[in-house]
Order: C-alpha cells, then sequence, then structure tokens
C-alpha cells in the first residue's frame, strides 16, 4: 500500500494522509460492494 499512497502523493498531487485516506475509502468501497472478496481486499491494501 505504500507504493500506492507515495504514487497518489506524486501523480494526484495529494498529501500523503489524504493519499491514505483515499486509499481507505477506495477499499472500504470494494468490501461494501463485493463482501465476499472483503479478505482479499485486506491483503492487497494492507500496509507493508
Amino acid at each position: 500500500m505504500n507504493d500506492l499512497i507515495a504514487r497518489l502523493t506524486a501523480e494526484a498531487n495529494l498529501t500523503p494522509e489524504q493519499a491514505q485516506k483515499a486509499v481507505e475509502v477506495i477499499a472500504n468501497y470494494v468490501k461494501e460492494q463485493f463482501p465476499m472478496i472483503g479478505g482479499a481486499v485486506d491483503q492487497i491494501f494492507k500496509s507493508k
């Protein structure tokens, strides 16, 4: 997830805090829409 946050910071001109929140919102949205893959989403977006 740190790579994604760095990319959002660089390419979307977001602060690290904004990028972190954006990733959290997206992950939560995907889990709400597709609860059967919630565990996979958690693994994809977990911090390293």
